[in-house]
């Protein structure tokens, strides 16, 4: 399984603009990627192509979070994720 882990770059946190982009990126991929907080267990994550799951995430600015994946091309999946956590897509 892939793993990469990425900080929360917009300056309100993965609210409703950024999840919404996340989320439509992350369904787009012919894999299942789930998100979690950095720290919580395997178990925990949500799937992460769903809006309502990264909301309730909670991840504010400058927390880290945690991609998972499996299969063909999940570790460009979750670098192409990755760059979009990263993104202050408040900044735009």
């Amino acid at each position: 399984m892939a793993e990469r882990k990425a900080t929360v770059a917009s300056r309100v946190g993965l609210h409703a603009r950024p999840a919404s982009i996340f989320a439509e990126a992350a369904g787009e991929l012919p894999i299942e990627v789930t998100i979690a907080m950095d720290g919580e267990p395997a178990e925990e994550a949500m799937d992460a192509s769903s809006i309502l799951s990264l909301m309730s995430l909670g991840a504010s600015h400058g927390d880290v979070i945690v991609l998972r994946a499996e299969g063909d091309g999940a570790e460009d999946a979750l670098e192409s994720l990755a760059r979009i956590i990263e993104t202050d897509h408040d900044a735009e």
